[in-house]
């Protein structure tokens, strides 16, 4: 796969719950992790007192994070609110040439910053809050 600009990664939300998505606006910095807890299974009969672990069980999350400047009062709003009200709303993060990550997402984190002389910048996070879905390009 050749190299991808980080502008076409793209961070969507479900604002209202009518399954009509719209970029967030502003983003300059995004960021997809995925984890899996592990349950540790292992006994006095392991072999060689290796760890086992259990096929498919453990928690799975995904976490989403991202930066950037809000574009306007509206955009500035929503975000606010769903952090404020603990909405979990349905998100979308677009991957170029590599699909597409959904799902419900709550936002958990949300700070503002700004410099004298700059623009006022914020930071979101969001964690997983159900199934997410994966659909490949």
């Amino acid at each position: 796969m050749a190299a991808q600009s980080g502008k076409d990664m793209l961070l969507k939300l479900d604002r209202d719950g009518s399954g009509s998505f719209l970029t967030v606006a502003g983003l300059r910095t995004r960021s997809l992790s995925f984890n899996a807890a592990s349950v540790d299974t292992t006994d006095q009969e392991s072999a060689g007192r290796w760890r086992e672990l259990l096929a498919g069980g453990g928690v799975k999350r995904a976490s989403v994070s991202g930066a950037g400047v809000f574009k306007d009062q509206a955009s500035d709003g929503i975000i606010r609110s769903l952090f404020f009200s603990g909405t979990i709303r349905n998100w979308q993060l677009i991957l170029p040439d590599f699909g597409t990550v959904a799902g419900p997402f709550q936002i958990v984190a949300l700070e503002f910053s700004a410099d004298h002389a700059g623009e006022v910048t914020f930071d979101l996070a969001l964690e997983s809050a159900g199934e997410v879905t994966f659909v490949a390009a």
